[in-house]
């Protein structure tokens, strides 16, 4: 993942690479979510309204209904924590202009991995996705591996932009 040759970004590159990646991540892995809940049976808005348990605590995860405290909150949480993971390896594209596209989806695979690890394994359980107080381990592992497909469209399209 790391290459030596590395150029200084601009700014406005690294905000670019940023932003569609963290956007990407966003919208994939909502899209995730709202898929399978209807794979599973459950109500779209629930996996979303899970992630809000970081403020609601766990009964989050059983709300049905969208509504603004838990669907608005878990939606800005989980475009929020995108945000994050698409800044992190938007800054690490950014300053790698000769990936190709190859690269990129390898590259947003480790990602993907190193986000699972660190939002599943290290963090506090209060802070995780929660996507697992509503829908199984498969459709987590699923939302998950979306993010990283996210990180790569978006950083494909940011790539697609300098040219």
């Amino acid at each position: 993942m790391m290459n030596r040759n590395t150029t200084a970004p601009s700014a406005r590159r690294v905000a670019r690479y940023a932003a569609y990646c963290g956007l990407g991540a966003g919208l994939a892995s909502q899209a995730m979510l709202i898929a399978a809940a209807l794979a599973e049976g459950q109500p779209i808005a629930r996996p979303i309204n899970a992630t809000s348990h970081w403020l609601w605590g766990p009964s989050a995860g059983r709300e049905r209904g969208v509504d603004l405290r838990h669907t608005g909150v878990g939606a800005l949480t989980n475009q929020s924590a995108a945000l994050f993971w698409g800044t992190i390896f938007g800054l690490h594209l950014s300053r790698h202009p000769e990936h190709d596209t190859a690269d990129i989806w390898r590259e947003a695979a480790i990602m993907g991995v190193i986000a699972s690890v660190v939002d599943y394994g290290l963090i506090s359980k209060r802070l995780t996705p929660g996507w697992e107080l509503a829908l199984s381990r498969k459709s987590v592992g699923l939302g998950m591996a979306a993010t990283a497909v996210g990180l790569a469209l978006g950083g494909i399209a940011a790539r697609a932009r300098e040219k």
